[in-house]
C-alpha cells in the first residue's frame, strides 16, 4: 500500500512539475508580446496550446506516428504492427491526404482522436476485430498512426504530415537502404527535432534486401547520420517488415514506452523546453535590474530644471518678499509698492481659482526650457535606460527604450500642470506681519495727529489767535514727539522686519522648492519611471516563467 501511494505522489508532482512548465512557458510568452518577434511567440504559443490540449485528454493512451518516405515500407511497417492490412501500400496507395490510425483500447481513446483530427473512416479499433479474442495486451492504449509520405508530390500530404510530426507522442521515422542518407527527411524532420530525441525511434527497413555482411555497418552509418543531426540518442532499430524480422523487436521498444507512460509527458517537456531555449536564445539570461535612485533622482533634477523650478523658487522668495514688505513697511512707502508687478502673477502662479480661469486653465508663464536643459533630460533618460539594460538582449533594451520615451509628448504639458497646480505657500501672510501692520498704522496715525496739531497750533500762531496749550514730554512738545516718533519708529520697525521677511521668504522659498520638486517626481514618475519598470518587470516574468519552463 505504501509503495502505491508513493507511486502515486510521484505521478502528482511529475504532473504539477509539467503543468508548471507550460504555464511557465504561457507567461514568457504573456510578457514577450510586443517585444520579441511575433512569429517566434506565435511558435511558443502554438506550443503552449499543443501542449495544455494534450495534457487535458487521455493520459492511458500514447500517440505514435510512423512516418517515412516513399517506397521506404512505412506503411507495411504500420501493416506489421497492427497485424491487419489497413493500409494500402506500393502502388496500391490511395492519394488521401488523411493519416490511418489503429487504436488498442477504446476508452478514452475518441476524444483524442479528434484532436488529432483523424476522421472515423480513419480509424480503426483494434479491440473490436475479429480476433479481439487474441487481445495484445502489450499494446494496450497505443494509437498507431500511418502518415502520408512525407516526399509525396501532394501538398495536402506534406501539410499533414508536419500537422501530426508535432501532435504525436512518440514518432517512428521509417528509412529505407536506398535513401537513409537522404537530405529531405534529415533537414526537414530530424535535425530540426534534436531536442525530441527521447521521444523518437528510426526504423531501417527492408534490411532483408541488405547482405548480412553489411547490415551492421549499414546501421553504424545511420546511427553516424543521426548523431551529426543531434541525435546521438535515438533507437536505430533493422526490421523487415516483409520478412518480420526485427519487428517484435520494434514492437517491444514501442511497448516498453507505453507502459512506462512517459512518452506523452517527454514529448509535451521536450516541445515545451525547445520552444522556451528559442525564447531564451532571444530574451537572454541577465538577471533583472532595477532602477537606481541616484539616476532617478538626477532625472528629477534635471526635469525640475527644465519645467523652471528654479525660477519660480525665486519667484516666490521675490514674491513673498514684496508681500511681506508691504504689510510690515511704512504704508506710505508700501502703497506706492504696489505699483511694482508680483513675481509670481506675472508667471501666471499664486493667481487663484477665478484668475486662472481667466487665463485659461492652470496655464503658466514660465519660460519654456532651453535647448541645454532638453538636452540634459534627455541625457538623464539615456543613462537610466541605459544602466538598467546593460546586460539585457538587444530585443528587451530596446523595448525599455522605447517604453522610457513613449510618453515623452505628455512631458511639456504635464510639468506645466505640476507647477500651476502646486500650492507654493505664499497667499497667507505670516501671523506676526499682520501684527506689525496694525502697529505701523497706529504709529502713522500717531504721525498724522502730531501733523496735524503742530499744523493747527501754526495757524493760530499765524493768525494771531490766542495760543492753545502745548502739552510737552520731558521739555519736547507733544505733536513733536509723535509725528517725529511715529515716522521713526515706523521706519525703525520697517527695517527690523525686513530681516524677519527675509527669513521667511528663504523659508517659504525652499518649501516651495521641495513641493515642486515632489510634483515633478510625481511626473517623472508617471511618464518615464513606471514605463521602464513595466518593461523590467515583464522582463523578470518572462525570465521567471524560462526558468520554469527549462528546469
Amino acid at each position: 500500500m505504501t509503495s502505491l501511494l508513493e507511486g502515486a505522489k510521484r505521478l502528482v508532482t511529475r504532473s504539477a512539475d509539467i503543468d508548471g512548465r507550460v504555464g511557465g512557458l504561457a507567461a514568457a510568452v504573456d510578457a514577450s508580446r510586443g517585444r520579441l518577434d511575433d512569429a517566434l511567440l506565435d511558435d511558443a504559443s502554438a506550443v503552449v496550446d499543443r501542449a495544455s490540449g494534450r495534457l487535458r485528454l487521455s493520459a492511458d493512451h500514447t500517440v505514435v506516428a510512423i512516418g517515412g518516405a516513399t517506397g521506404s515500407g512505412k506503411s507495411s511497417t504500420f501493416n506489421s504492427l497492427t497485424g491487419l492490412d489497413l493500409s494500402s501500400v506500393g502502388v496500391r496507395r490511395p492519394t488521401t491526404s488523411w493519416a490511418t490510425a489503429c487504436v488498442w483500447g477504446q476508452q478514452g481513446a475518441d476524444e483524442l482522436l479528434e484532436w488529432l483530427g483523424i476522421p472515423p473512416r480513419h480509424q480503426t479499433m483494434r479491440d473490436s476485430m475479429l480476433d479481439s479474442g487474441q487481445v495484445d495486451a502489450a499494446m494496450q492504449g497505443v494509437v498507431l498512426l500511418d502518415l502520408p509520405d512525407h516526399d509525396s508530390t501532394e501538398v495536402s500530404h506534406h501539410l499533414e504530415v508536419d500537422r501530426l510530426v508535432v501532435l504525436a507522442d512518440l514518432m517512428v521515422w521509417v528509412l529505407d537502404p536506398q535513401k537513409y542518407a537522404d537530405a529531405a527527411i534529415h533537414e526537414r524532420y530530424l535535425a530540426p527535432h534534436s531536442e525530441h530525441q527521447d521521444v523518437m525511434l528510426v526504423v531501417l527497413n527492408h534490411i532483408d534486401t541488405v547482405p548480412v555482411e553489411k547490415r551492421a555497418a549499414m546501421v553504424d552509418d545511420v546511427r553516424r547520420l543521426l548523431a551529426d543531426d543531434g541525435l546521438d540518442r535515438v533507437p536505430v532499430l533493422p526490421v523487415s517488415a516483409r520478412t518480420g524480422d526485427g519487428i517484435e523487436e520494434l514492437r517491444r521498444e514501442i511497448t516498453s514506452r507505453v507502459a512506462a507512460k512517459k512518452a506523452a509527458r517527454q514529448r509535451v517537456e521536450a516541445d515545451v523546453r525547445n520552444a522556451a531555449a528559442r525564447l531564451e536564445a532571444v530574451t537572454g539570461t541577465a538577471k533583472p535590474r532595477r532602477l537606481d535612485k541616484e539616476r532617478v533622482a538626477a532625472l528629477d533634477d534635471a526635469l525640475a530644471d527644465a519645467a523652471g523650478v528654479p525660477t519660480v523658487v525665486a519667484a516666490v522668495r521675490d514674491s513673498t518678499r514684496l508681500r511681506a514688505n508691504r504689510a510690515t513697511g511704512w504704508p506710505i512707502v508700501a502703497w506706492l509698492s504696489k505699483l511694482k508687478p508680483d513675481p509670481l502673477k506675472r508667471l501666471h502662479l499664486d493667481l487663484g481659482a477665478a484668475g486662472k480661469q481667466l487665463t485659461g486653465a492652470a496655464r503658466t508663464s514660465v519660460p519654456e526650457a532651453t535647448p541645454v536643459q532638453r538636452a540634459r533630460v534627455d541625457s538623464e533618460v539615456r543613462e537610466l535606460v541605459e544602466d538598467v539594460t546593460r546586460d539585457l538582449s538587444q530585443p528587451w533594451a530596446s523595448s525599455v527604450r522605447r517604453a522610457s520615451v513613449s510618453r515623452f509628448d505628455e512631458l511639456g504639458d504635464r510639468l506645466d500642470g505640476a507647477l500651476a497646480r502646486t500650492d507654493l505657500g505664499v497667499a497667507r501672510l505670516p501671523a506676526w506681519a499682520g501684527v506689525v501692520r496694525m502697529l505701523q498704522w497706529l504709529l502713522t496715525l500717531a504721525a498724522v495727529v502730531g501733523l496735524v496739531w503742530l499744523g493747527v497750533v501754526f495757524v493760530f500762531d499765524y493768525l494771531k489767535l490766542p495760543a492753545l496749550p502745548l502739552p510737552a514730554w520731558h521739555g519736547f512738545p507733544l505733536p513733536t514727539l509723535l509725528l517725529l516718533g511715529g515716522v521713526a519708529l515706523g521706519i525703525l520697525l520697517a527695517l527690523v522686519c525686513r530681516l524677519l521677511v527675509a527669513g521667511t521668504a528663504s523659508r517659504r522659498a525652499k518649501a516651495a522648492d521641495h513641493r515642486l520638486r515632489a510634483v515633478i517626481g510625481e511626473v517623472s514618475q508617471d511618464l518615464v519611471v513606471t514605463p521602464i519598470d513595466a518593461e523590467l518587470a515583464a522582463y523578470a516574468q518572462a525570465r521567471d516563467g524560462l526558468a520554469k519552463a527549462l528546469s
